[in-house]
């Protein structure tokens, strides 16, 4: 039988029989809070429907997507500050010029700010090498010229990579990317001159798979986070895992949504003990830490 294409980034190995860790506090499961930030150019390129969009200018989902830099994004800054939630807050550097004031005020309560490109309107996976690096590069220079030190994490709009894309980030300085999601563990990617660390980022628990493309109503993506963590939390009796809720502003920013997502974490918290409530790159520097051969 002949070999089928492979990436070679990683080797096969099974979630059982792994080396076993822990993360602070002799906790096994992690739960992070990925935050989309993202910012859309005005009658052209790529974006999320809430309906489908007529011809450009289409102003009902530019306006819809919109609201969560406008109006979904701050109380959902208020939420995490009344249920003193860490975040990573995922950022389109064009944001830096459209409403810096929203990214500082998450920067300011002390959530990790990762590189998510410069808009949400783009794919990197179909650029050039050269135009992938250079994005890369506007990316991580915006953050670090606003917040003061480079961003340690990356995810690809629309999750999108080339044939390069870890191995760009890895030579400019990147610790982990968000891109992969075969595993609830961090796992190392090869590069051509290292390692980059895929730290587990959901598909599932995303409200975009499950409220744009399912339709999934507010309440059944509430329970869709309660019962992925109320499982995996039994599942770490075997081994440390990661568990990344990933949000979107202006989906459950808005009102009916909101409540419902407040309800879901508040679960969340009373567990406290037992779980580690991290950012993605506090995870990532955790793993780094542990002796080699650790993560596999």
């Amino acid at each position: 039988m002949s070999t089928l294409p492979t990436h070679g980034r990683y080797e096969y190995r099974p979630i059982k029989g792994r080396e076993s860790y822990e993360w602070p506090g002799g906790r096994r499961l992690a739960v992070y809070l990925g935050l989309n930030l993202e910012h859309f150019a005005f009658g052209e390129g790529l974006g999320a429907e809430l309906a489908p969009g007529g011809p450009q200018p289409d102003i009902l989902n530019f306006a819809w997507r919109d609201y969560g830099n406008r109006v979904g994004a701050w109380r959902m800054l208020d939420l995490f500050d009344t249920l003193k939630m860490p975040a990573s807050v995922l950022v389109n550097a064009s944001l830096y010029d459209y409403c810096p004031e929203l990214v500082h005020a998450y920067a300011k309560r002390g959530d990790e700010i990762v590189g998510h490109g410069r808009t949400n309107s783009e794919r990197q996976g179909t650029m050039s090498d050269a135009e992938e690096s250079r994005l890369i590069a506007e990316t991580t220079e915006a953050i670090a010229k606003a917040h003061g030190k480079k961003p340690a994490g990356w995810l690809g709009p629309w999750i999108s990579e080339s044939r390069v894309t870890p191995d760009l980030l890895q030579e400019q300085g990147y610790t982990y990317l968000l891109d992969w999601c075969m595993d609830d563990q961090p796992i190392w990617l090869k590069t051509r001159h290292g390692r980059i660390l895929a730290m587990p980022y959901p598909q599932e628990v995303n409200d975009i798979p499950a409220i744009v493309a399912r339709k999934m109503n507010a309440d059944a993506f509430a329970d869709m986070i309660v019962d992925s963590f109320d499982e995996m939390l039994e599942q770490s009796n075997d081994g440390p895992l990661v568990m990344g809720i990933a949000l979107h502003p202006y989906l459950v920013g808005q009102p009916y949504r909101l409540r419902h997502l407040r309800l879901a974490l508040q679960h969340i918290q009373t567990k406290g003990k037992d779980v580690w409530l991290a950012r993605a790159g506090d995870i990532a520097a955790h793993c780094l830490k542990l002796p080699e051969g650790t993560v596999p």
